[in-house]
This record gives C-alpha cells, sequence and structure tokens, in this order.
C-alpha cells in the first residue's frame, strides 16, 4: 500500500493524532461488559488508540504499515511507561496473528484506505483472527458534503484519490449504511452512527457461525 505517503505523513505532523476517537469511552465500557481482555488496532499509526486502551487495563496489540507511525507509537508508549505489543505489517494482508487470538478488534479510520477487494480480504482477516462473540469497533470515511471536498481522481464507483491536502495520492473508498451491512455481514451489527468528523461508526460482533 501506500507507504511512502504515510511515513511522509507523521515524519511531518508526528503524532498526527492525540486525542482518542469521540465515543472511545462508550467503547471501552461495552468492551468491559464483554470481559475483554486482548485487542487489537488494526493500523494503529502513531498510538493514540494504544496508549487510551493500555490505560485502561487492556492487553494491546497493534500493526501498522508505516514505520515512522511505530516508532512514534513505541517512543509514546515508553514515556508512559506501557507495554503494546507492535507489529510493522499492511492491515490489507494476512495478519500475523494467530486464529481467535484476539476479544476485540479496533480500526479507526483506516480500512477505507484501500479498493474494495483489499478491504474486503481486511475484513475476512478480521473475522479470522476474533474469538467468537468477538467485537469490533470500525470507522470509515463517509462522503464529504461538496462544498468540503478536495480535487481527486476517480478510479472506479466509489473509490478516489486525493490530488492535495494531507491524505494526498491515498486511497480512499467511501462507504454508505448499506455498504458496510453488506460488507459486515459475517458480523452481527450492533448499531452504526456517524461522528462529528463525517466518518461512519460501526460496533458489531463475530458471529458464531464457522470460520
Amino acid at each position: 500500500m501506500k507507504l511512502k505517503q504515510w511515513d511522509e505523513i507523521y515524519k511531518r505532523y508526528g503524532k498526527f493524532f492525540v486525542n482518542p476517537q469521540e465515543g472511545m469511552e462508550r467503547i471501552v465500557g461495552v468492551f468491559k461488559e464483554h470481559n475483554v481482555k486482548k485487542v487489537l488496532d488494526l493500523g494503529c499509526g502513531s498510538g493514540r488508540h494504544l496508549i487510551f486502551l493500555a490505560e485502561r487495563g487492556f492487553e494491546v496489540y497493534g500493526i501498522d504499515l508505516a514505520e515512522t507511525g511505530i516508532k512514534i507509537a513505541k517512543d509514546w508508549l515508553d514515556e508512559k511507561d506501557l507495554h503494546v505489543e507492535l507489529k510493522i505489517g499492511s492491515v490489507y494482508e494476512e495478519l500475523p496473528y494467530e486464529d481467535d487470538f484476539f476479544d476485540a478488534v479496533v480500526s479507526i479510520r483506516v480500512l477505507h484506505h484501500a479498493r474494495i477487494g483489499d478491504i474486503r480480504k481486511a475484513i475476512k482477516e478480521i473475522q479470522r483472527v476474533l474469538k467468537s462473540r468477538g467485537l469490533i469497533f470500525i470507522t470509515v470515511r463517509k462522503r464529504t458534503p461538496k462544498k468540503r471536498r478536495l480535487k481527486f481522481i476517480a478510479l472506479d464507483s466509489r473509490t478516489y484519490i486525493p490530488v492535495e491536502g494531507d491524505e494526498k495520492d491515498l486511497i480512499h473508498y467511501l462507504f454508505n449504511k448499506r455498504l458496510l451491512r453488506r460488507e459486515f455481514r459475517n458480523f452481527e451489527i450492533h448499531d452504526i452512527w456517524v461522528d462529528r468528523e463525517n466518518y461512519y461508526c460501526l460496533l458489531g460482533e463475530s458471529k458464531t457461525a464457522p470460520k
């Protein structure tokens, strides 16, 4: 995937994001109600949710394509004396974890940065590494209002690359609720909503059917 662009983003902005995704306290509450212990942050970036989850007592794992982002996350974790297992790797390829390993997977503003075929591979891998009845919290890009849109190149249906802005040259796939329900049909969806930054948020649970 676009390793060079992501590394440049982290070199330019450092931690990039510091505050957690809105609603994460609610998600933590749901996780604790379901006795979640092991959590994977898929596309962990510079570590804001690694920090947030580790500080709340979860056993946290993180993976991201950008080596610069992982280094920033490691340094940040060291500053706070927190332990998280970090790996460098693409979220759209086979994940370096065993089947049924995690109680929950979070992926914030990540999965939509690919063509739909690669997104489907990632969703399949999420299902593989989750335990039965494991939880997911996913946020993905919603179509932005016209007045806020950047110039872009269309690649395919609902797929484009901005030619300006902070995410210049990065693939974006635009979801809607129908598409989210279709692509996550092997999960029991508890809720879908839109946050203040115009991202869809999906809270779901892995079904007990064989994978």
